[in-house]
C-alpha cells in the first residue's frame, strides 16, 4: 500500500522523538506491514488515514501503539550462536577467576526485547550447575517497548519461537509445554532473571555496576548523537574490568573513548584506562 511522504516523516520523527530509534530510507518499506495489525483493529483503510489520527493528537493509546508497533523487536534464543560461545569462552571464564571472592556475576542485557537472550544466558549458567554453584548470578534483561517486557516476564513461547535457535535438549529440560500450542519457561529460570521497561539512554538497572553488558543490534538505528549518549550510559554501569557486547555490524569507532576493542576477544570492547566503576575517580575519562 502506498505511504505518502510526509505519513512517513511524520511517523519517523515520532519515533525517533519518543525512542531515539531513527526509521532510515531502506526501512520505510516495513511501515506498513508493522501498522497492519492496527489498521485491522481500528479499521483506517490505510496509513495515511493513521498518522492523520495520529496529528490530531486526541488518542494517546494510539500514539502508544504506533510507537510500540514500529520498534524493531528482532530476537531469538541463542541468537547467531558464536557471541554466546565467545563470551563463555572469554570475558564469563576471566571474571569466574577475577570474582573468586565474591563469587558474584552481574549482566546486563540492554534492548532484550521479549526476553530470549536474557533466558538464553541464563540457560547456559543452568546447564552447567556444578561449576556455579555458590555463586549469585544476576542477569536483568531492559527495554523501552513495555509490550516485550510484559511477554519476557511471562516466559511463554510459541512453538516456533522455541524451535527458533534452541536445541531440543535445552527446550525439554528448561520448558514445560502449555496447552499443546505453547511452551512456557521454568519456574527456576524465570526467577534467576529479571526485566525492567527502560530506555538505553536512562540511568541503568540496578545495582548499576555490571560485569558484561550485552547491547546486541539496539544501536543500529540510532543517530550518531544517540549512540554518544548510549555509549556514555553504559560506560557509567560498567566495571572496570568488564566486558561489552554489541551486535556485529555495531561499532564504538568514532563514536567514543570510554570503550576500546578487547585485545584478547575479537569483536568485544572494553572499558578504556581509567573508565568503568571501580577505576580511580581521578583517572577517569570526562
Amino acid at each position: 500500500m502506498e505511504i505518502s511522504q510526509s505519513s512517513q516523516r511524520i511517523l519517523a520523527s515520532l519515533l525517533e522523538a519518543r525512542t531515539g530509534q531513527q526509521i532510515t530510507f531502506n526501512r520505510r518499506w516495513r511501515i506498513d506491514s508493522a501498522l497492519s495489525s492496527i489498521m485491522r483493529e481500528r479499521d483506517f483503510a490505510n496509513v495515511d488515514q493513521l498518522v492523520a489520527r495520529l496529528v490530531a493528537g486526541r488518542d494517546p493509546a494510539l500514539t502508544e501503539s504506533v510507537i510500540e508497533a514500529l520498534l524493531n523487536n528482532e530476537t531469538y534464543f541463542f541468537r547467531d550462536k558464536l557471541p554466546f560461545d565467545l563470551l563463555f569462552g572469554g570475558p564469563v571464564k576471566r571474571l569466574e577467576q577475577a570474582r573468586q571472592r565474591e563469587k558474584r556475576l552481574s549482566i546486563w542485557c540492554a534492548g532484550c526485547s521479549t526476553g530470549q537472550e536474557v533466558y538464553s544466558l541464563a540457560m547456559s549458567f543452568a546447564d552447567e550447575k556444578t561449576r556455579w554453584q555458590g555463586w549469585k548470578i544476576d542477569i536483568v534483561g531492559t527495554d523501552l517497548s513495555r509490550r516485550t517486557i510484559e511477554k519476557a516476564r511471562a516466559g511463554i513461547y510459541s512453538q516456533f519461537e522455541v524451535q527458533r535457535g534452541l536445541p531440543v535438549v535445552q527446550m525439554i529440560r528448561h520448558f514445560d509445554e502449555v496447552g499443546g500450542r505453547e511452551w512456557k519457561i521454568s519456574p527456576v529460570l524465570r526467577d534467576a532473571v529479571r526485566f525492567e521497561a527502560r530506555n538505553i539512554s536512562d540511568a541503568p538497572p540496578h545495582p548499576g555496576k555490571f560485569d558484561i553488558i550485552l547491547c546486541r543490534n539496539v544501536l543500529l538505528y540510532f543517530s550518531p548523537e544517540m549512540k554518544r549518549l548510549a555509549f556514555t550510559r553504559l560506560s557509567q554501569a560498567i566495571a572496570a574490568d568488564g566486558s561489552l557486547m554489541l551486535g556485529a555490524g555495531e561499532t564504538v569507532i568514532g563514536l567514543t573513548d570510554r570503550f576500546v576493542s578487547d585485545p584478547e576477544n575479537r569483536g568485544l570492547y572494553v572499558p578504556a584506562p581509567g573508565v568503568g566503576i571501580g577505576a580511580s575517580p581521578a583517572a577517569r575519562v570526562a
